[in-house]
């Protein structure tokens, strides 16, 4: 019985009984059809299933008595299809978790036939990974109490599933060292020190169980010191396994059997450190890394394994050493004296291909000479490069102490790479080995990668002048190609912020700027020209005052003009951002608007209608958004007759409109985003508004986006509070005056969940604000499309008996129209309904409810899953079925 008096039968029979009632037919299916399923995932969906009931806490051969006959009824037919056979003996493995599944299944010797080793090899059906798998996992399924880790044993299972731990298949093999890890990480003993309280046959049980683990640790140790090293090359594979493993053990094992493992493996490990195997090096260090860490102890490390990572970080094979290298300092560890060696180790490439003094005079001979007849290889010396610039950014960061020199000489070694690398320049290093860097793309792109990270880097000040210089140089290379040059801008607009004052910005510097962006902003290449405009947008969004500086404002939105008209749609999507995060500081500021903004606006209502790329039409929509969100927060209410907003107020009926018809979803879901902000505006201080949040967080999408940066929008207090009261007829009236009911609305009746889903909160949200204190507005609904949906909405409520609309006695009803609300009128070609009738009447909440759901929850249910077993295995054994004829499970 549980705590709370009920049987886990009866929490399990809570499931669907429908499903329980289809089971017995599906189980009978699985085991006669001698063949998989026609959708081979459909077994790995019902185990998820059994998974799932099982985690709740519930048995389920008492659920699912018909479970018990299946698995026999399987496992007992050597015909039976492997897959079917795997997921036998994993859902075993998940009805024996529990004591009872486990003592229930014994007694019947179930568990004894399912998991028999010799029989599946007898008969040969062991050579199937997939069968070795299943057993694998049925046994991680069940070893989760003391009688399965005792039947474990007595069967005699180590030695096998040590085997199975370099076994061919890397799945098979890496399933094995979860379970060995499981097995002793799950079972080690705790601590002695709270057992007072238990009576005699549980002391009993534990000391039993501490037995059986010290047995199995004893085995799996010995194993591990005799298998560690390879006797000869074949044997790496099993080294290289036996690693990962020590690895995952010592990254999770107790202070106890950590210790015991590290005392079984010391030996060896030096021994395989004293090797030099360079296809080793990293499992190696990893290994040696866990046992390294201090972990929730905070004891010092072993002795014996300082010793061995002072050797792997000396040992002769450059390409091991740096790799070695780079994996202590990854692990972030706090060791000055081996941070300074690891330091040292990776910068020693950049300081012999630079010509840079890095080092000083105090490297070790040895490892220079190795490492420089290691970067004479062009394949050796882009990896050992490439290797060293990924840290560069890191190491400049490191305390005082173990830098072999200042940071910002690392920045002069890595602009001096860049300089090689497009053979502007010669290095005062080994000119065999610059040779190797000259034009490689893989060196500039990760040196371009370094060099943006460095911009926080201590002394990077002092470098900006130069890191421009070699940038604009980049830019300007005709060979550089459209990565490298995204790349080098990416790192521009990154140093544009680590300048105090702009006095570095000389003439010649900005000629050369404002030529090369000109030049790249009509490359052939539509990626470059996509770059150019982002760089345009991003360099504004990340510093206006140097922006102007560089650029100018005039040229900037000149060029964002002339992209607007591009052929390529990504361009032009990146136009309209980058113009967006380029007049932003203005709209912020409340200044007036020119004639070259209505042109802009024109242009971009126009893409809005004609554009046939999605990419523009969604940043058109988000332009409109980033300008409502930056309007200063002291103008008054919104209005179409506000001075400094008409441009705007008269363009938002127009977007409205049009993204609301828009063909692209996610146009318009952006559509409904700017009438969220137009609603956020009008109610904004009312007491029944409840808005989501007070942030609009933009799409993450790379175009089409206005800015990775939450947009806040600008609330307003006081008198504006008193007016939205007093007049919420005259702001509803406003908002469908301004397009934001009819685009809810349409979206309501959408084809896509999400435009649905989000319209129905904004009109839950306005149903619940203005209630029945604006009874008086209207709305027209065109007599086609969305229109026509939502009239059928209405028609259908008034057959179920709901109210009609009273619009303050303005207009009188046609009792003959089927549309609930609906008033005829003969000037339009719609109708005309009340807001608030219409919002009372459409079943928001119902609709919510639905729209919530994804369709997941009717379509990849269990229930489901089981339908589509059943109806594949008909089809297949209908007399009728033409040969050939596919069978499609529709199962999640």
């Amino acid at each position: 019985m549980c705590a709370d008096g009920s049987s886990t039968h009866t929490r399990v029979s809570t499931m669907d009984r429908e499903c329980v009632s289809l089971l017995p037919g599906v189980c009978e299916v699985l085991a006669g059809s001698g063949r998989s399923l026609p959708d081979d995932t459909s077994l790995e969906k019902l185990l998820d299933w059994f998974t799932g009931l099982t985690e709740a806490g519930g048995s389920l051969l008492e659920a699912c008595p018909c479970l018990q006959d299946f698995i026999s009824a399987v496992v007992s037919n050597t015909a039976s299809d492997p897959g079917v056979l795997s997921f036998t003996l994993k859902l075993t493995g998940l009805v024996a978790a529990t004591e009872k599944g486990f003592k229930m299944l014994q007694e019947c010797s179930l568990l004894d036939l399912v998991f028999n080793l010799q029989r599946w090899q007898e008969v040969g059906l062991w050579e199937d990974p997939c069968l070795r798998i299943g057993w694998i996992q049925g046994l991680k399924n069940l070893l989760l109490h003391p009688k399965a880790l005792s039947f474990f044993v007595q069967s005699d299972f180590i030695e096998p599933l040590l085997h199975l731990q370099t076994d061919a298949s890397l799945f098979v093999a890496s399933a094995a060292n979860q379970l060995l890890a499981h097995i002793l990480i799950f079972f080690q003993p705790v601590s002695s020190a709270g057992c007072n309280g238990l009576d005699k046959k549980e002391e009993d049980g534990g000391r039993t169980q501490t037995s059986i683990h010290t047995a199995v640790v004893t085995t799996i140790s010995q194993y591990l010191k005799e298998s560690l090293v390879p006797k000869e090359n074949k044997q790496l594979h099993q080294s290289l396994q036996i690693l990962k493993l020590l690895a995952l053990l010592l990254n999770q094992a107790g202070p106890p059997l950590r210790d015991e493992l590290l005392q079984t493996v010391s030996d060896p490990l030096e021994e395989l450190v004293a090797a030099g195997c360079s296809q080793l090096t990293l499992p190696l260090m990893d290994a040696i890394l866990a046992a390294y860490s201090p972990g929730t102890d905070e004891r010092a490390p072993d002795q014996r394994v300082t010793r061995l990572l002072s050797s792997m970080l000396n040992i002769n094979k450059p390409s091991g050493l740096i790799r070695a290298a780079a994996a202590f300092l990854h692990r972030g560890h706090h060791d000055t004296v081996h941070t300074a060696r690891a330091v040292r180790i990776l910068l020693l490439p950049l300081d012999i291909i630079a010509g840079q003094t890095l080092l000083g005079t105090n490297t070790t001979d040895e490892h220079q000479l190795s490492m420089l007849e290691q970067l004479k290889g062009k394949t050796s010396c882009i990896s050992l490069i490439c290797v060293c610039l990924t840290n560069t950014p890191q190491i400049t960061l490191m305390p005082s102490g173990v830098l072999p020199c200042p940071p910002d000489l690392i920045i002069t070694a890595v602009l001096s790479l860049l300089r090689i690398c497009s053979g502007v320049s010669s290095s005062t290093g080994c000119s065999e080995v610059c040779r190797n860097v000259i034009g490689s793309g893989k060196v500039q792109k990760c040196a371009l990668e370094a060099l943006t990270a460095l911009n926080s880097s201590p002394g990077a000040k002092e470098k900006v002048n130069d890191v421009f210089t070699v940038l604009i140089q980049y830019l300007d290379n005709p060979d550089s190609d459209p990565t490298v040059l995204h790349k080098s801008y990416q790192a521009l607009v990154k140093w544009t912020s680590v300048p105090t004052d702009l006095s570095f910005i000389t003439d010649q510097l900005r000629q050369d700027l404002v030529e090369v962006v000109k030049k790249r902003v009509c490359d052939m290449h539509w990626e470059v020209r996509d770059s150019t405009v982002e760089f345009l947008g991003h360099l504004i969004e990340e510093e206006c005052d140097v922006s102007e500086a560089l650029l100018g404002g005039c040229c900037t939105t000149r060029l964002l003009k002339e992209a607007l008209q591009d052929t390529e749609s990504y361009v032009r999507a990146s136009a309209i951002s980058a113009l967006a995060k380029t007049l932003a500081h203005n709209w912020q500021q409340g200044a007036a608007l020119g004639q070259e903004e209505g042109e802009i606006v024109s242009r971009l209502l126009e893409i809005l209608s004609q554009d046939t790329e999605g990419f523009s039409r969604r940043a058109v929509v988000q332009y409109f958004i980033a300008w409502f969100s930056s309007r200063p927060s002291d103008l008054p209410q919104l209005s179409l007759s506000t001075s400094c907003t008409s441009l705007l107020m008269q363009c938002v009926p127009s977007v409205l409109s049009l993204g609301s018809a828009d063909l692209d979803w996610e146009v318009k879901v952006h559509t409904l985003e700017l009438a969220e902000l137009l609603m956020d505006e009008a109610f904004s201080g009312h007491r029944r508004y409840k808005k989501n949040s007070g942030t609009h967080q933009a799409p993450s999408h790379p175009y089409g986006l206005v800015s990775n940066q939450a947009y806040t929008l600008h609330t307003h207090t006081g008198q504006h509070t008193d007016g939205v009261e007093s007049d919420l007829a005259g702001v509803l009236n406003n908002l469908v005056e301004l397009g934001v009911i009819s685009a809810t609305l349409s979206g309501l009746v959408d084809c896509d969940r999400p435009v649905g889903l989000k319209a129905c909160q904004l009109l839950i949200t306005l149903r619940e604000t203005v209630a029945d204190d604006a009874v008086g507005v209207s709305c027209e609904l065109p007599d086609r499309g969305w229109g026509q949906e939502i009239r059928k909405i209405l028609g259908m409520k008034k057959s179920d008996g709901a109210r009609k609309v009273d619009i303050a006695g303005k207009r009188s009803f046609n009792d003959d129209s089927e549309d609930c609300g609906v008033l005829k009128d003969g000037v339009t070609d719609g109708v005309i309904v009340g807001v608030c009738e219409v919002l009372r009447s459409l079943g928001l909440d119902e609709r919510l409810d639905v729209l919530t759901q994804s369709s997941d929850h009717v379509h990849n249910s269990p229930l489901s899953l089981l339908q589509d077993i059943l109806t594949a295995s008909a089809a297949h054994t209908h007399p009728d079925t033409q040969a050939g004829e596919e069978v499609i499970v529709d199962c999640y």
